[in-house]
């Protein structure tokens, strides 16, 4: 199939009248088309397309009919209806009134072609840009930053679920792949066990007998591998995908020891980050925030939040659920920049920045990073011991304690998470005779005080800095403005389903998360063409009568 470009993104005139004369005050559809003119040229997705073949349905519409779909939360079916049906569709998308549209599937191998070739981003961005033109779009001054579970689209297994249908999934495939051979090493018993899906099957409540049932799903598993990587066993059996699988679950979760299949202990698995939780979508995993446990994928939206104009995403970045928030920062600032939609001063919360994280936003982008700093853990952190008492001498490499001590060790070592630091170490011949030793060091027993700096002065005064200012009201005042990304997460998740991903793997996830900042932002702009107020936070009755001075607990 080939793509063609052909007309000239012109509204056919009957095609005018007739949406005038139906829809009076007009539709979303028709205002966005109307204020931001053809959004999506064909020339865009030349490369998505082969040469040669059969004309392709024209790819600047059905990027619009993607992002008009998650608009009004549609299936496929029903997007492909709309634009067959709906006049409202034809106006948008510049077509004749019996125009017949095309068939759903093409919308699902679109998809594709976009994530097979890596442009994912390209629906946003033109957004972005025919509101830039607009001038609509203002980006040199505050953007906010905050983030959110996203749940996979396989539904939530229990660890003997999870197993028994990574067995059966890989028998599947092999039964594929080489029936007759598969019927030569199947045990009698297997086709009782999982021929059906797990979910069907009554396992035991007593805990003793679902450890046995895993146990024999292991050794299930563990022969079946065997099996396949046997010199005897047909070629390219162990390059199925679902094999692979089993593989790597059963590495995972098993082990032999003196010859017998057991399960590992928990400490014996590997990390969250590498580990599988369900065979059907191998990119998903699980991860925990607070009370919230989920497997799946965490995205993180950036919007703009100036007055006077409407609030656009203006950066979706999906990741797997484990990678933590701070992470992301460099990513967004580079994705950001390469679109000149850097703000000024950007507003995140406390999993976002670092001291290193502030420094390099402010260095490499001129991007000023506000966010609530970890506070300190060093002995009596607020108190006159605290570090920020201590005077350094980074010249020197030494550090004067309250009561004039100066260190006598600096050092550069790794803190418990890996990360560079500086150790300053006092001597206990000047710590011990010390009245104060008591108030300046954690431990009952210690005979002297230590401290671990972050290297470069950049980074310790940007934290001491930051932690000096956020106890302000000014700062805290100011702060109040990150809250209202939450509205956005909110917004996406009721309307366009941000919370449950719709497609399996993360790069479909994150296609998905991008035609839903698309989606959002058209629907930002008609209420700004409307002139439709923006919603207030929600306040129950008896919350408004809370004094002033009070905080949410009742605490003053």
């Amino acid at each position: 199939m080939s793509m063609q470009p052909k007309g000239s993104g012109e509204i056919p005139a009957e095609t005018v009248r007739v949406a005038r004369a139906a829809f009076p005050k007009g539709s979303l559809a028709i205002r966005v088309r109307d204020e931001l003119g053809l959004l999506f040229k064909d020339e865009e997705f030349v490369d998505l397309f082969p040469v040669r073949g059969r004309p392709a349905w024209s790819p600047g519409r059905l990027a619009l009919v993607l992002v008009l779909q998650f608009v009004e939360g549609l299936t496929d079916r029903q997007a492909a209806e709309a634009v067959r049906a709906r006049i409202d569709f034809k106006y948008a998308l510049g077509l004749q009134l019996d125009d017949p549209g095309f068939d759903f599937s093409v919308l699902s191998e679109f998809r594709d072609r976009l994530v097979e070739a890596g442009a994912e981003r390209r629906v946003l961005d033109g957004i972005l840009a025919a509101a830039r033109e607009k001038g609509l779009l203002k980006t040199a001054g505050r953007a906010r930053t905050d983030a959110t579970h996203v749940l996979s689209s396989v539904r939530e297994l229990s660890w003997l679920e999870m197993v028994a249908e990574t067995l059966r999934s890989a028998l599947n495939a092999l039964a594929q792949a080489a029936p007759d051979w598969l019927v030569g090493v199947a045990e009698p018993d297997w086709f009782r066990h999982y021929a059906t899906r797990a979910e069907d099957s009554r396992f035991p409540k007593a805990r003793a007998k679902r450890d046995e049932v895993g146990l024999r799903v292991g050794r299930d598993g563990m022969r079946l591998l065997e099996a396949v990587f046997a010199a005897d066993a047909p070629a390219g059996l162990g390059i199925l995908a679902e094999v692979e699988t089993l593989r790597k679950i059963w590495v995972q979760h098993f082990h032999l020891v003196e010859g017998e299949v057991r399960r590992r202990d928990p400490k014996d698995r590997p990390p969250g980050a590498l580990r599988l939780v369900t065979p059907y979508d191998t990119e998903a995993r699980g991860s925990v925030k607070r009370d919230t446990l989920w497997d799946g994928y965490k995205v993180h939206l950036t919007e703009t939040c100036e007055p006077g104009a409407p609030n656009l995403i203006t950066n979706v970045a999906t990741t797997v659920a484990t990678v933590h928030d701070s992470v992301t920062v460099p990513q967004i600032h580079d994705s950001l920049a390469e679109r000149d939609c850097l703000p000024g001063e950007h507003w995140v919360d406390a999993g976002y920045p670092t001291a290193g994280q502030v420094v390099t936003a402010r260095r490499e982008h001129g991007v000023v990073l506000h966010g609530p700093m970890a506070a300190s853990t060093a002995a009596s952190a607020d108190g006159p011991f605290g570090q920020d008492a201590f005077t350094i001498d980074w010249d020197h490499e030494r550090v004067t304690c309250p009561n004039g001590v100066v260190s006598t060790q600096w050092a550069e070592r790794r803190s418990q998470q890996g990360l560079p630091v500086i150790r300053v170490r006092f001597s206990p011949a000047d710590c011990r005779p010390c009245p104060h030793l008591r108030d300046c060091v954690n431990s009952p027993t210690a005979q002297r005080r230590e401290l671990n700096l972050r290297q470069g002065r950049d980074e310790h005064e940007t934290v001491r800095t930051a932690r000096a200012e956020q106890r302000t009201d000014t700062w805290k005042e100011r702060y109040k403005i990150r809250a209202g990304v939450e509205g956005t997460i909110s917004q996406a998740v009721g309307r366009c389903g941000l919370r449950r991903s719709r497609y399996s793997g993360l790069a479909k996830t994150s296609l998905q998360h991008q035609l839903t900042g698309a989606a959002i932002n058209l629907a930002r702009i008609d209420a700004h063409i409307t002139g439709q107020p923006r919603a207030r936070t929600r306040t129950s009755h008896f919350a408004a009568l809370r004094p002033a001075d009070q905080t949410v607990d009742g605490a003053k």
